[in-house]
């Protein structure tokens, strides 16, 4: 336990539950509401940072978010995949504590700390690669990203980058050249950087395999870009924004094969798919009995447990290419954050967090999967571990026709908005909007992960029941067209048969 009143703390518990009598309920702003608080939004912060709900938190611990209004929600979402760990590790908050009672910034490039270099040896360690590795530190996954460009561009002598579409890499003018999606990330904000090419990333759902993917880099190569210019290609293991696709090993093989024939770096972006999120500490571990690693990796979110920490670790030879001064920042690597990235691999080793993902999304999926038979708008279940995704389409029409179903966003947005109204945070995400993504964190207890799969199915049966209302008005009206294009009259028309679903 912690002893909040000494400043030395005690090595922290695993039990969030005894954890929790030191952090009681509180809320000294009673008269706060949502409401008042999204209108204060508005009128302070600029439109272009969105939100996904308008529930503003006051507290959490593990699972649970209450907000200022003392309502409380089970996170499905866990900031983005950041706090694997759950909110306020009894064992993070005590390695902040701690860190805090000792220093909390001298700038690492003017008085470095032996905290610094330990968590780059654990992680050279981790990664995987059988080969030697030197790691770096900055503070946000589009930092990483940049520096992984940055130092592939410096090993190589070469300046173009090859990405995929759906891919998402931040938000910096490098890493939103590299996602493969215009809006919201790229509209607007003018030229992208040069020497970025993108590729098709198969997704058999949306008709692109495996072959038209290398087909596409080849024809890449063939007509537009000598692969001789080409510093990296840069992929993620499972894309995050674009809709918790895995990559298939037959791609991941070809890179790996087209980068050594070339000359190329391969970057994997683990931002999103790091820290036994998809049942591996790492989701290249996936690849690795096939022989197939990364030459770099970029890693952030789950890294500090919530705090503000990224990484990019690789090849030291192909990281030792930067002169000194050029890498680094005046906030990389710092002091607390490191310490929290320690006590995140701790807890991820003892609570064996990589085989609970594993065993917690096979039970969401199994949940989904159950549902497809009568929810015919579920259009797909996947994703390894615990990074779980739904993807809805329309329902087949009367005939059965599968050809005519289309992405079904309105679905997956009526799905979240009744989950979050029944007290379960949802994310969607994917190039058409249509796919819910899960994210909780590794740590929740069987009983929240339990009523919150009863939250989610309850919300699934309810946009069916909207999506078929809905059918019902498309079936009136196009009676009643036909009705008007017979001469019949509105009086005519008796009865509308809803479109089966």
């Amino acid at each position: 336990e912690i002893d909040l009143t000494s400043g030395n703390p005690q090595p922290a518990t695993r039990n969030f539950s005894s954890f929790v009598q030191h952090f009681p309920p509180t809320n000294p702003r009673t008269m706060m509401s949502n409401a008042n608080l999204a209108s204060r939004r508005n009128d302070a912060i600029a439109r272009g940072v969105g939100v996904m709900t308008q529930v503003y938190a006051e507290r959490a611990l593990n699972a649970e978010i209450w907000d200022v209004e003392g309502k409380r929600y089970i996170d499905f979402a866990a900031g983005i995949a950041v706090v694997n760990t759950g909110h306020r590790h009894p064992k993070v908050m005590a390695a902040v504590e701690e860190q805090l009672g000792q220093f909390t910034h001298t700038c690492h490039q003017v008085v470095p700390y032996e905290n610094y270099v330990r968590l780059a040896e654990r992680l050279n360690d981790l990664v995987p690669g059988d080969f030697a590795k030197k790691t770096c530190f900055v503070t946000t996954g589009a930092e990483a990203v940049e520096n992984a460009i940055k130092v592939a561009r410096c090993y190589t002598d070469r300046p173009a980058v090859v990405a995929f579409g759906g891919g998402f890499h931040g938000r910096t003018y490098m890493g939103m050249s590299l996602t493969g999606k215009v809006k919201p990330y790229k509209k607007g904000f003018g030229s992208m950087m040069p020497d970025v090419y993108h590729v098709p990333f198969p997704v058999g759902l949306h008709g692109i395999s495996v072959d038209e993917s290398e087909a596409a880099i080849e024809r890449l190569f063939r007509a537009t870009l000598d692969p001789g210019r080409v510093a990296a290609v840069i992929v993620e293991p499972v894309q995050g924004e674009g809709g918790f696709y895995q990559a298939p090993l037959e791609l991941m093989r070809f890179i790996r094969n087209l980068c050594d024939e070339h000359g190329i770096v391969m970057i994997a972006d683990e931002v999103q798919t790091g820290f036994a999120r998809t049942g591996k500490v790492f989701a290249m571990e996936h690849y690795e009995e096939a022989g197939v690693f990364a030459d770099l990796t970029t890693m952030a979110k789950g890294l500090a447990g919530g705090l503000p920490l990224s990484a990019v670790t690789g090849k030291a030879e192909i990281m030792d290419s930067a002169d000194p001064g050029g890498l680094g920042g005046t906030f990389a690597g710092n002091p607390l954050g490191i310490a929290a990235a320690h006590a995140v691999l701790d807890v991820i080793e003892e609570e064996k967090l990589c085989d609970r993902a594993v065993v917690l999304g096979a039970k969401l999926k199994n949940k989904l999967e159950s549902m497809r038979g009568e929810v015919q708008q579920i259009a797909d279940v996947r994703g390894p571990g615990l990074m779980v995704a739904v993807e809805f389409m329309t329902a087949p029409d009367g005939d059965g026709d599968d050809q005519a179903r289309t992405w079904n966003p309105a679905f997956a947005k009526c799905v979240k908005e009744e989950a979050l109204r029944r007290g379960l945070i949802l994310l969607t995400c994917g190039v058409h909007a249509n796919v819910i993504r899960f994210l909780p964190p590794i740590t929740i207890v069987d009983e929240h992960f339990d009523e919150a799969l009863d939250k989610l199915a309850a919300s699934i049966q309810f946009a069916k029941a909207e999506d078929e209302k809905k059918d019902v008005v498309t079936a009136e009206v196009q009676v009643s067209k036909a009705a008007d294009k017979q001469g019949l009259g509105e009086d005519s028309v008796a009865v509308a048969v809803p479109i089966e679903q």
